[in-house]
């Protein structure tokens, strides 16, 4: 797995965040339930956390100093296995394409945990794909399953097309 760099220094780990996150959001969304019911509710919450990720992947190509391709994103994924946060096992990673499939998450385990469950993808898994829009929208996901949905592993497939 991708070492540290100069643009992930300094940085707290992704789960770490995201258990901060959730413990802000937690009353917001029982409390949006309540008031909206729940369609509603994790409709907001999708939508605000998408946005956000969105430009969380602007904020690190701005942070980026050389090119902002699939081989700095890999650099980036330090982040979110910090804490042993995420057991993987990597199959391809290359300038065109990164694939790996996620053995254990400790973020879905996170959001069970603290009764989260039930938003726990909206919450992680749903920014993965839109994180790449803010820091090359070049770079594509296609998923198939998460364990966070009851899945045996999370299937990561980037690809990186250069437009000509």
């Amino acid at each position: 797995m991708a070492k540290p760099s100069a643009v992930t220094s300094g940085e707290i780990g992704i789960l770490q965040r995201r258990k901060l996150e959730a413990e802000i959001i937690k009353p917001l969304y029982e409390a949006m339930k309540a008031e909206l019911g729940a369609a509603k509710a994790q409709n907001i919450i999708d939508k605000v956390v998408r946005e956000a990720a969105i430009a969380a992947g602007a904020h690190f190509a701005a942070k980026t100093p050389d090119n902002v391709d699939l081989l700095s994103f890999q650099e980036l994924q330090s982040l979110w296995t910090q804490d042993d946060a995420l057991v993987i096992e990597v199959a391809k990673a290359s300038a065109e394409e990164f694939d790996y499939n996620v053995l254990r998450c400790k973020y879905s385990e996170m959001y069970k945990e603290m009764g989260l469950g039930e938003i726990g993808h909206l919450l992680s898994c749903n920014r993965d794909g839109v994180f790449c829009q803010g820091y090359n929208p070049d770079i594509s996901l296609k998923r198939t399953q998460t364990l966070m949905q009851g899945a045996s592993h999370c299937d990561f497939r980037y690809k990186y097309k250069a437009k000509a």
